[in-house]
């Protein structure tokens, strides 16, 4: 869509827009002419991604949590009301989540990494679908969801488990809202090198990716983004109610995921924050493997 002046008048509303592949996809959608509504629980990283983009009134952005259903709905009216519709969500924040034995998480920890990665991906759905039926004009849905969903092996049990809920109602909901023409997809990364994954020191996995991933280089948030472009734009018009895996072969190859660090995880177990500013909580209760 564009105006009298062949500029782009399309508006994507993307979560997790602070840093990592939702930061990714705010510059992508730019790029593109398009405006953008970035939410991210970040505040800090939040501003520093207005002061960086010469974006001029295309861009806003609103410090938002996403497992809180007021806070979403507000990221879908700032984007109706500043720029005069939405045309794509993109539900990409999330967090590492509950990590350790099962038998040493908590409830609440639990509970947390599904408000964040689960119920955020339902409110960003519910609130984008209102906004696309009031508009009439369809729309598209990306949800962020991961290999971990795929697989056994792949992450951490809450974490892998909000992944395959992202997948089951990426399909429910494409079936619902396809009379409206509005498409609903996810895509399934593999190993991005984010702080999600390597925590500010990305050479820490450089061994463990050569032994799992049969693709050389290293995943960046960019081709992450590309596909979240992608299946928002005309271009992936008759796709809906699917997933995009994009892992560098790591689901080809059957690995387990997570076998490099089942060790260093039996010694401990609490919540990873990822981006949000938070910092982990911690429990230690064995000695750690000092080679990990």
């Amino acid at each position: 869509m564009a105006d009298k002046d062949g500029v782009s008048t399309r508006v994507v509303v993307v979560t997790g827009g602070g840093g990592g592949i939702g930061r990714a996809a705010v510059e992508r959608y730019l790029a593109e002419g398009w405006s953008v509504v970035a939410g991210d629980l970040n505040g800090d990283r939040g501003r520093q991604l207005i002061a960086e983009l010469d974006a001029g009134d295309r861009l806003e952005f609103l410090e938002v949590d996403v497992a809180e259903e007021v806070d979403v709905e507000a990221l879908v009216t700032l984007a109706v009301e500043r720029f005069g519709g939405l045309d794509v969500m993109f539900n990409n924040a999330g967090i590492g989540g509950a990590f350790g034995p099962i038998t040493e998480q908590t409830v609440d920890e639990w509970d947390a990494t599904f408000a964040v990665n689960m119920r955020s991906v339902f409110l960003g759905t519910k609130h984008a679908a209102k906004a696309m039926i009031a508009g009439s004009r369809g729309g598209a849905i990306v949800n962020t969801a991961s290999v971990a969903g795929l697989t056994g092996g792949g992450g951490p049990q809450a974490y892998s488990a909000t992944k395959s809920g992202v997948i089951s109602l990426t399909m429910s909901t494409a079936v619902e809202l396809a009379e409206h023409r509005i498409r609903v997809n996810a895509i399934c990364p593999g190993a991005i090198y984010t702080d999600l994954l390597h925590r500010g020191k990305p050479e820490r996995t450089d061994s463990w990716r050569a032994e799992i991933q049969p693709w050389p280089d290293r995943g960046d948030a960019t081709a992450i983004a590309d596909i979240a472009y992608w299946l928002g734009s005309d271009e992936s018009r008759f796709v809906t109610g699917t997933w995009v895996v994009a892992d560098g072969g790591l689901l080809a190859a059957t690995p387990r995921l997570m076998a490099h660090d089942l060790q260093h995880m039996r010694s401990m177990a609490g919540i990873a924050w990822g981006n949000t500013g938070r910092q982990p909580e911690v429990r230690r209760f064995a000695d750690e493997n000092p080679g990990v």
